[in-house]
């Protein structure tokens, strides 16, 4: 089938495109550099530059992972206005797409985080969690809710609450493994706020479980089942590379450099991907000693 992909030159949306194409599918990219974006796409793939390029070639399923990055710079008022409008106008062109189109996609997985939750300390979150009143769940919030209105095109919605997504070559390794290297990595903070994470293979896997299965619709979280504190990340990935963390980051250094977005770094929740292992899906990295020594290995 065709499956159009936004977002799909990016960390997750490249595997996810050659998960597609070795299932046999087509990939329909959007981006707005088609050039570059096809240098690291599979060849089967097509790449335009906006949604509505793709109304000819009537989609079956959509994707929605594009998105200025988050937790890149100070959140003024103008940046978070970017953040919002990055992931609203994408979205809403994607809908609309859906009510255009003769027969619409049967199905629409949209990207959301785990900033939905904002802060939540130390308790089990689920799907069913109360999210805390914040810029990120504030975000998250409108940009599922953007999502969800495709169903009223008769299009099943499945919304991905993603985690830290690990794997080489891209996502938060690519910016602290450099300095865990020289030996300067260390906690944030006290260190115990959690880190939900998910390998990047997981997370493909999770969207083409989502794009297969016709029964499920909704929230999902998107994380692996062991969820980890900020300080036993520290520790898992020392012992990956066998370096010392022991150069702790202070929470006012962070505060004082990043201002709002330090809660990023500071705060988090111990999310658990209840409706995926209820669904059945299985992970193949259910544990971060695993995941990292697959992709340090590699």
């Amino acid at each position: 089938m065709k499956v159009l992909v936004t977002g799909g030159s990016g960390f997750v949306g490249q595997r996810l495109c050659q998960a597609l194409v070795e299932a046999d599918h087509i990939p329909l990219v959007v981006s707005r550099a088609p050039d570059k974006a096809r240098s690291r796409l599979p060849e089967q793939a097509l790449v335009r530059q906006s949604v509505a390029d793709f109304a000819d070639q009537s989609p079956s399923a959509i994707v929605n992972l594009a998105g200025e990055p988050i937790a890149e710079g100070r959140w003024t008022e103008k940046k978070k206005k970017e953040l919002l409008q990055s992931r609203i106008e994408i979205t809403r062109d994607v809908v609309k797409l859906c009510e255009q189109l003769e027969t619409p996609p049967a199905v629409l997985v949209s990207a959301s985080a785990v900033g939905y939750y904002g802060d939540q300390g130390s308790r089990d979150v689920t799907e069913q969690t109360t999210p805390h009143d914040e810029f990120g769940h504030r975000l998250c919030r409108a940009w599922e809710a953007e999502a969800v209105k495709a169903e009223s095109f008769g299009v099943r919605v499945a919304i991905l609450r993603i985690g830290l997504v690990l794997d080489a070559g891209g996502g938060m390794l690519a910016k602290t493994t450099p300095v865990f290297k020289l030996g300067l990595g260390g906690k944030l903070g006290d260190g115990k706020q959690y880190m939900p994470w998910v390998h990047r293979e997981d997370i493909v896997g999770m969207i083409m479980f989502l794009l297969e299965r016709e029964d499920l619709s909704g929230p999902f979280n998107a994380s692996a089942p062991n969820p980890v504190t900020n300080a036993e990340f520290t520790r898992a990935l020392g012992r990956a590379l066998n370096r010392p963390a022991i150069l702790p980051a202070p929470a006012p250094a962070l505060k004082l450099a990043f201002g709002e977005m330090s809660r990023l770094l500071l705060t988090g929740a111990k999310m658990l991907p209840r409706r995926f292992e209820e669904a059945g899906f299985r992970f193949r990295y259910e544990r971060l000693d695993e995941a990292l020594a697959a992709i340090f290995r590699s």
